[in-house]
């Protein structure tokens, strides 16, 4: 009787700044098809920059306003009536050059709101936000300004894909220095977002300053959580959308990883959760990294394998893809 062949999940994050989910799970999977495997690539992302491109990909187009009021023609995708909006297409940091061209104090998520507009327009009825790579510490205010009157949210789903745990004023120290704020400003954004936190509760009768993950996006899930947005971890949003839990059945081995293994990698990011579920179901798991730092702490039953450790720092940056095929063709032959 011939023995069953072997079944391969790769189920990575983007390894960021060199690679994107898909590359990572297109090498993972040519490794494992060349050492005699069935493998099929499953590329995962935790809400923040990339979440759209593992959901499909952009497939509609709006004119919407960057961050600093100048016009941006922004991707979203729209399948059947879900609707899946990446703030950072309309509210990212990257639309206004880099923190070094940002305006902390103006940016505004008023586009993220143009956004969601459109998709209500469309007949959307659930609307997934990923929030990450954000320009902004508005607090949502711009996004619900765009939004008004926020009746037209009744009967619509409205799902927020958040990256991190936040609460919302912390929002202020915790992201405002990236996007190019200085200390003064910094105080300055923590007390109109304590001033939100009260204009939300008085307007809509929810308080989102202890809201874990409010703070995402500089308070943009605060905001919409204020109109009745459900704030869940980005990793469970995507397992959801892309059948992850039910793709896991029955493989043999699942491979996850990202660019930087560290403390956070196992606290709601795509590798602690891809491993989470994979020892709820009883699949061997398989982390990799461009580089593991000194506090990261997988599980014990989890290897992890470093491209840095492997091939030197130099050409784990320079070619990812490459590193992670030859690295895991020599783990599935070891």
């Amino acid at each position: 009787m011939a023995s069953r062949t072997p079944r391969l999940i790769a189920a990575p994050d983007k390894f960021k700044g060199t690679a994107s989910a898909a590359e990572i799970a297109a090498a993972a999977c040519r490794a494992a098809e060349a050492a005699g495997w069935e493998a099929e690539p499953l590329p995962m992302a935790d809400g923040g920059e990339g979440t759209l491109a593992t959901l499909g990909g952009a497939n509609r187009h709006t004119v919407v306003t960057n961050p600093l009021g100048d016009p941006v023609n922004a991707g979203w995708r729209l399948d059947g009536e879900v609707a899946v909006i990446e703030m950072a297409e309309a509210s990212g940091l990257q639309l206004v050059g880099g923190a070094a061209g940002n305006d902390a104090l103006a940016a505004s998520t008023y586009g993220t709101g143009e956004l969601i507009e459109a998709a209500l327009e469309r007949d959307a009825r659930r609307i997934i936000v990923c929030v990450g790579g954000s320009a902004t510490t508005d607090g949502g205010f711009g996004a619900l300004r765009a939004l008004l009157p926020g009746h037209r949210l009744r009967g619509v789903e409205l799902v927020v894909a958040c990256d991190v745990r936040t609460r919302f004023c912390d929002a202020a120290e915790v992201f405002a220095p990236q996007k190019g704020a200085t200390p003064a400003e910094v105080k300055l954004l923590r007390r109109r977002l304590a001033r939100l936190v009260d204009m939300y509760a008085a307007e809509y009768g929810v308080d989102v300053a202890d809201l874990p993950g409010a703070g995402a996006a500089g308070g943009l899930a605060g905001g919409l959580a204020a109109l009745g947005a459900r704030l869940v971890e980005g990793f469970e949003v995507v397992a959801e959308e892309t059948g992850l839990a039910e793709r896991l059945e029955g493989a043999d081995l699942v491979v996850t990883g990202e660019g930087l293994l560290d403390a956070e990698s196992f606290n709601g990011k795509v590798v602690g959760g891809v491993c989470g579920l994979a020892e709820r179901l009883g699949v061997p798991a398989l982390a990799m990294a461009g580089a593991v730092a000194g506090d990261a702490a997988a599980p014990a039953d989890v290897p992890v394998l470093s491209l840095s450790e492997r091939f030197g720092p130099d050409r784990a940056f320079a070619e990812p893809t490459a590193c992670v095929e030859q690295l895991l063709a020599e783990h599935l032959s070891g």
